[in-house]
């Protein structure tokens, strides 16, 4: 015969139940909650920036900024920050672009010229100029125009509907992240208010770590940033290259999303190298260089000035990146190293509970 359950087990387990189902709604409700994550990270790292302006002070002169306009000053400090990068890259891809399509008829002769010979030897006939190349392209059109033109199709309508996605999250982002950032206390004091009394105290304690350490993390971050932004520059510098500052800047500043900073970089670093230099050296000077900055990166300022700060070991980090990346794809590489510092500080309170609890002691 089943035991009757109490009152109290009654109603923890429906606020349970009631829990599981609202986090159930989240999870289906993923994508469109993707600007509202974006945004809701954004004001967390933005709003020290707003508290700052809102409680200013100048020796005893109060300067206090109201809130809404310090959001206002933040938020568009920041995207006009992102505006400049992008002034940045324009520039550089600008001046390489054409070039590069001025010089690519050059390069399919040398082609040409290299493996040619080797490709007829293995029964391939086909010429790797200009002229053969437009051959070989119209030959596949006449042959297979209608599967090309139905994939093209396909590819239009699956792209279109992703563009305008992202058009509409980047649309999004800016006004979720304004009301955020105005509503912010009052919306931390609301989310404590629904924790169960019991749990507050050890909640709060939880919450405050959490929050030191991923200061911490964005500190360590920036520093990181920094670093590579000054050694890719001057790297490049040294090395002779024309546009070094807005790549070392670029993939310097880029580096928080991992792959895309470094990638961009190189791609750029590379295009410069076979434009400016008529031989190797420019390119095995961008492999040195970018080689070197992986190690430095990925050996010693991430796992020192990053993991250290939040208490993983390189082993951790390396880990969490690859563990995140599977689960979450793209989104769980950004989040890996912020998130494992997260659970963390749950895992150390979880064993703090278990090493007191009756069942590891009796």
């Amino acid at each position: 015969m089943p035991f009757p359950l109490s009152v109290e087990q009654k109603q923890t387990a429906f606020w349970v139940a009631v829990w599981a189902a609202f986090f159930l709604l989240l999870v289906t409700l993923g994508p469109v909650l993707t600007p509202f994550l974006a945004a809701a990270i954004l004001a967390y790292a933005l709003n020290p920036g707003v508290d700052f302006l809102d409680h200013l002070r100048v020796g005893r002169l109060k300067l206090r900024v109201p809130r809404p306009l310090a959001v206002l000053l933040v938020v568009v400090l920041f995207f006009a920050a992102i505006a400049a990068l992008v002034l940045i890259v324009v520039p550089v891809l600008q001046k390489e672009i054409p070039m590069l399509q001025a010089q690519i008829p050059a390069f399919l002769a040398k082609a040409n010229d290299l493996l040619g010979p080797k490709l007829q030897e293995m029964g391939v006939k086909v010429r790797l100029d200009s002229d053969g190349i437009k051959k070989l392209v119209s030959q596949q059109m006449a042959t297979s125009g209608d599967e090309i033109w139905s994939a093209v199709l396909n590819s239009a309508r699956v792209g279109g509907t992703a563009v305008l996605g992202w058009i509409a999250t980047l649309v999004l982002i800016p006004v979720v992240l304004f009301y955020l950032l105005l509503d912010w206390h009052p919306m931390l004091a609301r989310i404590a208010g629904c924790v169960p009394r019991r749990w507050i105290g050890a909640t709060m304690d939880m919450a405050n770590e959490v929050d030191t350490l991923l200061a911490q993390y964005l500190r360590g971050q920036l520093l990181v940033m920094f670093v590579l932004a000054v050694y890719y520059s001057a790297a490049l510098a040294i090395a002779g290259f024309d546009v070094a500052l807005p790549v070392g800047i670029i993939t310097g500043l880029l580096v928080f999303i991992p792959y895309l900073g470094f990638g961009l970089g190189l791609v750029l670093a590379l295009i410069s190298a076979v434009l400016q230099f008529a031989d190797w050296s420019g390119v095995i000077a961008v492999a040195v260089i970018y080689g070197a900055g992986q190690v430095i990166e990925g050996f010693f300022l991430t796992p020192r000035l990053v993991g250290e700060r939040i208490g993983l070991n390189p082993l951790a980090v390396i880990f969490a990146l690859l563990a995140f990346g599977q689960l979450f794809g793209f989104v769980g590489v950004l989040l890996a190293l912020p998130a494992s510092a997260v659970l963390m500080v749950a895992f150390k309170h979880l064993r703090r509970h278990y090493l007191s609890s009756s069942f590891y002691n009796a």
